[in-house]
C-alpha cells in the first residue's frame, strides 16, 4: 500500500516504531494513569486503521500515545487531528544548522509562548538522523581580512569546557554566559568565514553547548525551549559528522520524554538513536534510558534485556575515545535507573536494594544526581510502607536541591507529597509536609 494511502494513525504509529500491541499498550497505561480500565488490545487498534472510529476516552489516549497536545485535538476531525504530530521540527540538513540554533535562541525571550513538540515528529527527526550521512564539504578559502582562525575557535572551546565543568551549583549563577557563548558561536557559524576544518569544530561546539542551554532550560521546567536546544545540537552534531553526540542529544530528548510521562516516544527515539552509536559507553546510557521507557511501558523482558545491555557495555571500549557527554556515568547510575526501572514493574524489594546501592556509589561531586536519586529511594521507601525513611531523604533531597538550584529535583519531591498524606502523624512526615507547602 502506498504511505499516502495509510491511516493516519497507523503513519503515526509506525514513526514511533511501535507494533499494534505496543500501542495497545500504551493507551491501556494512558487510561491507567488517568485511574481509568482500558480493554484496548492489538485488534481494536487494527481496527481503527482500518476506518472504525475510536471513542472520546479511546482519542484521548490516543492523543497522549502521540503526543499530540489536548488543544490540538478535534473529536469531530478523526482522524486528521492525528496528523498534528507530524509537524513542529526544522528538517534535518546542514543548510539547516543555522536556522535550528536561530529558533532555539528566540526562546531566550522568557514571554515567548512556545507549543510542545509532538512526540511522533521527535520520532521522525531521529530516523531521518539515523538514515542520513554526515553533510560532504567542499574546502574553500575564507574572505580575506575576515577570516575565524585557530586561535579563535580555541578560545571558545576553551571557554565552553570550563562553563561545562561547572557544578550546577555554580551555574545558576551565570546561566545568561551560555546563552552569549552560544549566541556568538552561531554568528561565526552563519558568517562563513571560516576554512572547513574550523567550521567542523565550531559545529561540534554548538552541539556542546546546545546540550548544555538543554539542560539547563530542562532543569528549570522550560520543556519547549529545552526540545528546541536540543534539537538545534542536533543539527550541529550532524553537521560537525559527530554520531555519538547525535545519539547523546537524541538520548537527552528522549530523557525529557520520559519524564514527561511519554516513554512511547521516549522509545521510539531511542531505537533510532541506537542505530548509529558507536562507543561502547554511548550505547550502554542509551540502552539504560531505553529500560526506562520500556518499563514504563510495561515491558518486563524488553526491560530486563536493556538493563542488561547497559550492564554488559559500561566500562568497556577504549576510554580515551569515550565521549566526554557519557563520561560520567558510573555503577551507581546502572543501579539507581535498574531500580528506578523495577519499581514501574513492581519489584519493590530488589529495586529498592538497588537504589540504596547505587546511592551509597554516587560522589560527591554529583550534588544534583545525589538530590533525584534521593527522591527515588524515598519513592522506594513509600513503596515499602517505610514513611519515617522515606520523609527522611525526601527532605535531604528538597533541601540540597534547593540549596543548589536543581528546581527539577525540588519538583520530585512536591510530586511525592500526595503519597505522604496517609502518614501525616509518622515521624518526620510533618516537617516534609511543611516544607513542601
Amino acid at each position: 500500500m502506498n504511505h499516502r494511502e495509510r491511516h493516519p494513525l497507523a503513519v503515526a504509529r509506525a514513526a514511533l516504531g511501535m507494533s499494534l500491541d505496543q500501542m495497545a499498550r500504551a493507551i491501556r497505561a494512558a487510561a491507567a494513569r488517568e485511574g481509568m480500565r482500558s480493554g484496548v488490545d492489538r485488534q481494536r487498534v487494527y481496527k481503527w486503521e482500518q476506518g472504525v472510529i475510536p471513542s472520546v476516552d479511546n482519542q484521548r489516549y490516543i492523543a497522549q500515545v502521540l503526543g499530540v497536545p489536548a488543544e490540538k485535538i478535534d473529536l469531530a476531525e478523526w482522524p486528521s487531528w492525528v496528523s498534528t504530530g507530524d509537524r513542529g521540527v526544522v528538517p534535518l540538513g546542514h543548510a539547516n544548522a543555522v536556522s535550528a540554533l536561530r529558533e532555539a535562541l528566540h526562546t531566550m525571550d522568557r514571554r515567548t509562548l512556545l507549543s510542545a513538540i509532538p512526540g511522533s515528529a521527535l520520532v521522525v527527526l531521529a530516523s531521518d538522523w539515523a538514515d542520513a550521512e554526515p553533510p560532504a564539504y567542499a574546502e574553500r578559502q575564507p574572505t580575506p581580512g575576515a577570516a575565524v582562525g585557530e586561535d579563535t575557535v580555541g578560545l571558545l572551546e576553551e571557554t565552553s569546557a570550563r562553563l561545562n565543568t561547572l557544578a550546577t551549583e555554580q551555574r545558576q549563577h551565570i546561566a545568561p554566559l551560555y546563552d552569549a557563548h552560544l549566541a556568538q558561536v552561531t554568528d561565526l557559524i552563519e558568517g562563513d568565514c571560516y576554512p572547513r576544518t574550523l567550521g567542523t569544530r565550531l559545529h561540534k561546539l554548538a552541539a556542546s553547548l546546545s546540550q548544555t542551554v538543554a539542560w539547563i532550560r530542562f532543569d528549570h521546567g522550560q520543556h519547549a525551549a529545552a526540545s528546541r536546544y536540543w534539537i538545534a545540537g542536533l543539527h550541529n552534531a550532524h553537521a560537525g559528522h559527530d554520531r555519538d553526540m547525535g545519539a547523546a542529544l537524541l538520548s537527552d530528548l528522549a530523557y525529557q520524554a520520559s519524564w514527561r510521562d511519554k516513554p512511547a516516544t521516549a522509545a521510539g527515539i531511542l531505537q533510532q538513536a541506537l542505530r548509529r552509536t558507536t562507543h561502547p559507553a554511548a550505547s550502554s546510557l542509551l540502552h539504560l534510558r531505553l529500560a526506562r521507557a520500556q518499563a514504563a511501558l510495561g515491558e518486563h523482558r524488553a526491560t530486563r534485556d536493556s538493563l542488561a545491555t547497559a550492564e554488559r557495555l559500561l566500562g568497556t571500549g577504549d576510554p580515551g575515545d569515550m565521549p566526554a557527554w557519557c563520561s560520567w556515568m558510573s555503577l551507581a547510575d546502572l543501579a539507581v535507573d535498574s531500580g528506578r526501572c523495577l519499581l514501574d514493574l513492581g519489584d519493590t524489594t530488589r529495586a529498592h536494594t538497588l537504589i540504596a546501592e547505587g546511592q551509597a556509589l554516587l560522589p560527591p561531586s554529583r550534588d544534583k544526581t545525589r538530590g533525584i536519586f534521593l527522591a527515588y529511594r524515598a519513592q522506594g521507601h513509600l513503596s515499602l510502607r517505610e514513611p519515617e525513611a522515606a520523609a527522611t531523604d525526601a527532605l535531604e533531597a528538597l533541601h540540597l536541591a534547593e540549596r543548589i538550584g536543581a528546581p527539577r529535583c525540588v519538583q520530585l519531591v512536591h510530586e511525592l507529597a500526595p503519597a505522604f498524606m496517609p502518614y501525616r502523624t509518622a515521624e518526620g512526615v510533618p516537617e516534609l509536609l511543611h516544607a513542601v507547602a
